[in-house]
């Protein structure tokens, strides 16, 4: 007999069996006997949950008296290790296994042969299915897949009679499932509280055994035909470029897709008796399980591809393709996440979106910008989460100190909501300073300005009492649009924003993308192939190949500017004819609009962002052309220590308070002097406390940093006598050997000036 014919003879009685006006506890009696019959078991048992131990609740072959009184614990004997790994267990010999234990009440020691596999409620084990034979000898694959469909009935036919808790259910009556702490690594700062919610939530089949076999296998053929057209348009995208990482994970995607193997177990499934959505999930809990025997961290890696698209297919043919956020958020939310796109966490409503934990995810991902924009803390390479955390359960996000609790104890959630508190009064004693200017001690006026990249960012211009926006990030209106935007839409956010910003500063920063901010529009046979993308073919390099953008966006900030100043700024600027390349393409569009009579700017200033160190040999060439300079500490530190940020070995090795980084910094500073260029800040190190403290140290009067940080660095400020912290500075800076943060975290504790 075929797995399918088995398994269709036993679906068929089990259907009558569900249907019929028996109790509970009798249909599970019936149960175990039509499976010994059609399996010619001399033993068949079924486990459940209950109270945290697995019972035995039903069985054939075994002392009947030991019902509902041979109990052991998950992880306890054979049954409690299937519970507990989720997994399959096919022995010759049960004696021989390391986790055998015998129960003498149950008169099974004159079995020799055993196999059992779980019984999954929400990826979790609520009970199991095992069966015993006299004579030593491995179950057969047809057996051992008749009893996993069947187990997928139990669970329907379990968890609708009441016989498991639901909160056991759900696994959190489970040993393994108490609190539980994540690690990983903080991408953007800051607390959260709420409930999990999967970005891509799980499908819940509700349905099990099909009416219909033809019309379950045509919905599978109908979704398959649809997920290999979605893995071939991602495959043909330009922007995933040609070799390299995107290629070879979209090339194996691609062979799942197209493995006759898998699809035609997942007929075979179908044919069994079971509904589109229940073959699927069957195939798949098979192979999870054959998986845990092969030791192989590649090969691990492709079967988390094969989840993914497993998940793909079973939305597909459910249905159920929406994501969380389409779905809406009804409560406070941690969203958990493979990897997210900057448009993807822009549709989450910021009132219940509380944090993000990511899988994957770097500090150099367009979603950290956009997050840390929105105030939302991230806590990314949170490896295993998806095997901690399920939908629904409370967690605590620690993002500055990279943790998550999942599940936390009442002690645990007092002691956040304490800190939670604590927090929320230093940031109410910020506020206060909303309206307060922030002068220094000895009375020089520090300008506090914010970073700012979406329309509504502005918003926090006057709730913060910023001095401006220091920096407007362009880019994010290119990341989020599936074509290039056009110069309609650039120019009513230019608008926008500078009504919103009032008689205000807003310093826009021209488009960064291209390298890591690949979008699949500005495709480019460079960019393809670049090896090191934050070094690559970006930002004014790629503007200024592509004329017709460039183009646009001037046109779009000066018509938007008309009649008010426009502080334009140019990123990644290597040399000194770069930059005038990209202010002659402004002047010109400046020319044009005067020519057709069109309202024009009162007043251009151009300045640029040092990020690339050679432009810092050629500042005396450059300041004489510029308004402002600022340093984007981001790139800039990568480039000075040749450490990628996004790779999680060198993401916090080197500091911003190393001598080296100080020094650079003060020597860009010192040439400014005597010029009429406005020095500044714009990164996430002069929203730090210390760093900030520092960069005051060595005549730095400009700082541009998130909404968030405006308050703390304003308090700061007004601690500060620059005259003292200067000639502190230069000390240290010509000490050798200096541990730079501790030495000014000793010195600002001195006096009372509290670190971050």
């Amino acid at each position: 007999m075929t797995a399918a014919a088995s398994a269709r003879q036993i679906l068929t009685s089990l259907h009558e069996v569900m249907a019929s006006r028996l109790h509970a506890q009798g249909k599970l009696d019936q149960v175990v006997d039509i499976i010994g019959e059609c399996l010619t078991s001399e033993v068949c048992s079924i486990y459940l949950l209950r109270e945290g131990m697995l019972e035995l609740f039903a069985t054939r072959g075994l002392n009947k008296s030991a019902v509902h009184v041979t109990r052991m614990a998950i992880g306890e004997g054979l049954t409690g290790t299937i519970a507990a790994n989720v997994e399959t267990l096919n022995l010759a010999e049960a004696k021989a296994h390391p986790d055998f234990q015998y129960r003498p009440e149950t008169g099974e020691d004159k079995y020799h042969s055993f196999a059992g596999v779980p019984i999954v409620y929400r990826e979790r084990a609520v009970g199991v299915l095992c069966v015993q034979h006299v004579d030593p000898r491995r179950y057969e694959e047809i057996e051992i897949e008749a009893l996993q469909t069947t187990a997928m009935v139990l669970s329907e036919l379990i968890t609708n009679a009441d016989l498991v808790d639901e909160e056991e259910a759900l696994g959190l009556g489970a040993a393994d499932s108490g609190p539980q702490t994540l690690s990983g690594l903080t991408l953007v700062k800051g607390l959260g509280a709420g409930i999990a919610a999967y970005h891509q939530p799980r499908v819940q089949i509700t349905q099990v055994v099909a009416e219909d076999t033809e019309a379950e296998r045509q919905r599978v053929y109908r979704a398959f035909d649809k997920m290999r057209e979605q893995i071939d348009g991602l495959t043909s995208q330009s922007e995933f470029g040609v070799g390299g990482e995107h290629e070879e994970v979209l090339a194996t995607y691609k062979m799942f897709a197209y493995d006759e193997g898998w699809s035609r177990r997942i007929n075979e499934a179908i044919d069994s008796g079971l509904t589109a959505e229940a073959a699927i999930e069957r195939v798949q809990q098979h192979t999870r399980m054959r998986m845990r025997e092969i030791d192989d961290p590649l090969l691990a890696d492709r079967m988390h591809d094969l989840e993914d698209l497993a998940n793909r297919l079973v939305r597909i043919v459910s249905g159920q393709l929406g994501t969380a956020a389409q779905q809406g958020l009804r409560k406070d939310t941690i969203l958990i996440a493979r990897n997210l796109g900057p448009a993807e966490l822009l549709e989450y409503d910021r009132r219940r979106l509380k944090g993000v934990i990511l899988e994957e995810g770097s500090l150099t991902a367009h979603v950290v910008i956009v997050a840390r924009a929105m105030g939302v803390p991230v806590l990314g390479r949170a490896k295993g989460s998806r095997g901690v955390i399920r939908e629904g359960d409370e967690i605590l996000l620690d993002a500055t100190a990279a943790t998550a609790t999942v599940r936390p104890s009442v002690q645990m959630a007092d002691a956040f909501a304490q800190r939670f508190a604590k927090s929320k009064e230093k940031q109410a004693a910020y506020a206060e300073l909303r309206d307060v200017e922030p002068f220094t001690r000895c009375g020089t006026r520090i300008q506090v300005m914010m970073n700012a990249g979406l329309r509504d960012d502005m918003s926090n211009l006057p709730l913060t009492g910023a001095d401006g926006v220091g920096l407007f990030r362009t880019e994010f209106q290119f990341l989020v649009s599936a074509t290039l935007p056009q110069r309609e839409r650039q120019l009513k956010l230019y608008r926008d924003v500078l009504d919103a910003a009032g008689d205000k500063p807003v310093i826009f920063r021209t488009v960064d993308i291209g390298g890591d901010k690949s979008v699949p529009y500005l495709a480019s046979s460079i960019a393809e192939n670049d090896e090191n993308p934050a070094m690559g073919w970006r930002a004014l390099r790629l503007a200024l190949t592509r004329e017709g953008l460039m183009k646009a966006q001037a046109r779009a900030l000066l018509e938007a500017s008309a009649g008010r100043s426009l502080y334009v700024m140019f990123p990644m600027v290597s040399e000194v004819w770069e930059f005038d390349a990209a202010k002659q393409v402004f002047e010109e569009q400046l020319a044009f609009m005067r020519s057709k009579k069109k309202i024009v700017p009162e007043h251009i200033r151009y300045g640029a962002m040092l990020e690339v160190p050679a432009l810092a040999e050629m500042l005396d060439l450059l300041l004489p052309r510029l308004s402002f300079l600022s340093i984007g500490t981001n790139d800039l530190t990568q480039f000075l220590f040749a450490a990628d940020r996004g790779n999680p070995a060198l993401a916090e090795r080197y500091d911003w308070l190393s001598v080296p980084i100080m020094r650079f910094l003060r020597r860009v500073s010192q040439a400014t002097v005597g010029t009429n260029v406005d020095l500044g800040v714009c990164g996430e190190m002069g929203g730090r406390r210390l760093e900030a403290l520092a960069l005051l140290g060595i005549g730095y009067r400009r700082l541009s940093i998130t909404p968030a940080s405006v308050g703390p660095i304003k308090e700061l400020v007004r601690k500060v006598d620059l005259n003292e912290i200067t000639q502190a500075m230069t000390g240290w800076l010509a000490e050798p050997g200096i541990n730079l943060r501790e030495t000014i975290a000793a010195w600002a504790a001195e006096r009372d000036i509290e670190a971050d």
